[in-house]
C-alpha cells in the first residue's frame, strides 16, 4: 500500500539521511518501533455546526482529582 504520506517520508529520509528506502520498508520498520499510522475521523454529513462544542459544554469534566486513600488500622 502506497501513500502519499509514506512517499514523502522516504524522500525526507533521503534528504536527510542519504538512504534510499521503499516506502513499504519503511512502515515495515516503523510499525516495530510502535508508530502507527492515525486519521481523523470523517464528520457525519448531516452535523450540526454547534452541536460539539454545546455537548462539551453540558458534559461533566472527564478528569478530576482523586482522593487521598486512606489507610485501615488494624489493631492487632
Amino acid at each position: 500500500m502506497v501513500s502519499c504520506a509514506g512517499g514523502y517520508l522516504c524522500q525526507w529520509v533521503f534528504e536527510e539521511f542519504r538512504v534510499t528506502v521503499s516506502v513499504q520498508t519503511l512502515s515495515r520498520e516503523l510499525r516495530a518501533m510502535g508508530y502507527r499510522r492515525l486519521s481523523a475521523r470523517p464528520r457525519h454529513h448531516a452535523q450540526a455546526e454547534g452541536a460539539i462544542e454545546d455537548f462539551k459544554k453540558a458534559s461533566p469534566r472527564a478528569w478530576t482529582k482523586s482522593r487521598a486513600k486512606r489507610t485501615s488500622r488494624r489493631s492487632t
